[in-house]
């Protein structure tokens, strides 16, 4: 099981960046533009971008992805059980490495969760 501190990764990520968004401010504007309107609620709502945010982020094998999907999926309500399942879809595509990575989103799930949605099914 991953051993990542998924809540400290995004903050190193976003402390590494942070000279990148001065130095280049327009391509990290127009990239931050470019997620919330990918992001928004539309014909798929937010949490299912949500999830295939997370999808594409466990079978590229990014766990900055990981760790800020699942930040964002926590705010949207998710459920353990909605995660689970976009889960084994992930696993269905991608195979044994898809499953690793599953396994680290899992554990991201459990470390970032506010104290009442642990006990979700």
């Amino acid at each position: 099981m991953s051993t990542f501190d998924h809540a400290g990764l995004i903050q190193d990520i976003n402390e590494g960046l942070a000279p990148f968004r001065k130095t280049q401010a327009e391509v990290m504007q127009s990239f931050g533009q470019m997620a919330r309107a990918a992001m928004a609620e539309g014909v798929i709502s937010a949490k299912n971008k949500e999830l295939m945010a997370l999808a594409i982020g466990i079978t590229q094998g990014c766990s900055g992805c990981i760790g800020f999907h699942v930040k964002a999926l926590h705010k949207l309500n998710c459920t353990r059980a909605e995660l689970e399942e976009m889960l084994s879809v992930c696993v269905y595509m991608g195979g044994g490495p898809a499953l690793m990575h599953a396994a680290e989103a899992l554990k991201a799930w459990e470390s970032m969760a506010p104290a009442a949605s642990i006990s979700q099914p």
